[in-house]
C-alpha cells in the first residue's frame, strides 16, 4: 500500500528544495539571446543531467555514507540543518541573490551542466533530500517512489523552463518573491522534522 503521507512529504521537500519557480527566471538570464531551439535543448539537457546525478545519490548515497562511517541518523540531522539554512536563505532572499550572481558571472555558451544541472538543480540540498527520503523508507519501493517524485518535480522544472518567459511576465518580480518565501516557510518546517527524526533515531527524544 502506498504511503500517501510519505508521497506528500517527498514531493513538497523536493519541489521546495529544487524550487522550479525560482529557477525559471534564472534560466531566462542564463539563456538570454540564445535561439529558441538551442534554449529548449539546454532545458532538456540540464534536467536530464540533474536527474542522473540525483538517481546516482539515491542508489548509492546511503552506501557511500556507510563506507565512510556516517550513520543515517547523523546524516538526517545534518541534512535537516542544511535544509533549514536553505529555508532561511529563501525567506530572506539570499538564495535568489546568490543564484542571480552565478547567472551573471557565468559566461559559458551552454550553461546546461554548470550552473543549471549542478549546482542549481542537483545541489547539496537536493542531494541531501534524496538520501534522507530514501533513508526514511528503505527498500526498492521507497527508492522507486523517491525517484518517481524527483522525476515529477524535474518534469515541472522542464515545463517551467520551456515557459519561463510567460511565467516571468505573469508573476512579475513581486509574485516570484511571495512564492519563494511561502516555499521557504514549508521547507523550514520540513527541515525541523528531519532533525527531530534523526534525534529520535539516536534515542535522544521520545518517538
Amino acid at each position: 500500500m502506498i504511503d500517501t503521507a510519505f508521497l506528500i512529504t517527498a514531493f513538497v521537500t523536493m519541489f521546495v528544495i529544487i524550487d522550479p519557480i525560482g529557477l525559471a527566471p534564472l534560466f531566462v538570464a542564463l539563456t538570454q539571446g540564445v535561439p529558441a531551439r538551442q534554449r529548449r535543448n539546454i532545458a532538456f539537457r540540464a534536467c536530464a543531467i540533474g536527474m542522473a546525478v540525483l538517481i546516482l545519490f539515491g542508489l548509492f548515497g546511503e552506501a557511500l555514507l556507510g563506507f565512510i562511517g556516517i550513520s543515517m541518523p547523523a546524516f538526517r540531522v545534518a541534512g535537516g540543518i542544511l535544509l533549514f539554512l536553505t529555508a532561511l536563505d529563501m525567506l530572506f532572499e539570499r538564495r535568489t541573490k546568490r543564484r542571480e550572481d552565478k547567472a551573471e558571472d557565468d559566461d559559458q555558451i551552454d550553461p546546461s551542466v554548470f550552473p543549471l544541472a549542478i549546482p542549481l538543480i542537483a545541489g547539496p540540498g537536493a542531494i541531501a533530500s534524496v538520501i534522507l527520503l530514501t533513508g526514511q523508507k528503505p527498500g526498492m519501493e521507497g527508492l522507486a517512489l523517491v525517484l518517481a517524485i524527483t522525476a515529477l518535480v524535474l518534469g515541472a522544472c522542464l515545463v517551467l523552463f520551456l515557459a519561463s518567459n510567460l511565467i516571468e511576465r505573469a508573476l512579475g518580480k513581486t509574485g516570484i518573491t511571495v512564492v519563494t518565501r511561502l516555499l521557504g516557510m514549508l521547507l523550514a518546517a520540513l527541515s525541523v522534522q528531519f532533525v527531530l527524526d534523526g534525534l529520535r533515531d539516536f534515542g535522544l527524544i521520545a518517538g
